[in-house]
């Protein structure tokens, strides 16, 4: 039982980083992302003893941590839209202006919509390992996936139609 506890340090500690850029992306604000991942890794010590497969510890901690998030967002309200810091951004090297539009298109999705999105696009789940991240059949996954890719395509035309509208007027 100690090498359990002592190898969950060294994977706590290795995850930590990607936890709390997770929980940005879904949460939206730094304070709260932290407090989410810290509530993570506390209910997953607690729990340790009923995981039963070591090699599912990610997608375990993963299904931990949207709790968290979840359970921040139910407890303080739905957070109005805060800019994620350059930490929380899947690829620095977009231009800022696309970058802004997406982050502000993001913010905009309810928590369901953007946990799918975040999960996926962030890191890298399947459909069918978002299903059982979230506990939702993979219907539901598609279903929020499919609406919240048209949502984000929609609204990056739209900005794309006003700048082009912009240059033109300029």
């Amino acid at each position: 039982m100690h090498g359990d506890r002592d190898a969950f340090g060294i994977l706590a500690t290795r995850a930590m980083d990607r936890l709390v850029g997770t929980a940005g992306l879904i949460l939206h604000d730094r304070d709260l992302a932290h407090d989410a991942a810290q509530d993570a890794l506390v209910r997953a010590w607690r729990d340790l003893p009923g995981l039963r497969d070591a090699d599912r510890f990610d997608g375990w901690l993963y299904r931990i941590l949207v709790r968290s998030c979840h359970d921040q967002i139910r407890h303080r309200g739905r957070q109005h839209w805060v800019e994620p810091s350059a930490t929380f951004e899947a690829d620095a090297s977009q231009r800022t202006v696309d970058r802004d539009e997406l982050a502000t298109a993001l913010g905009e999705l309810s928590p369901d919509h953007r946990t799918v999105v975040v999960l996926h696009y962030y890191l890298g789940l399947s459909q069918p390992e978002i299903a059982a991240v979230i506990g939702q059949p993979i219907g539901t996954v598609k279903s929020r996936m499919s609406r919240a890719v048209d949502y984000l395509r929609a609204e990056l035309a739209a900005g794309a139609r006003i700048g082009a509208a912009r240059e033109g007027s300029a």
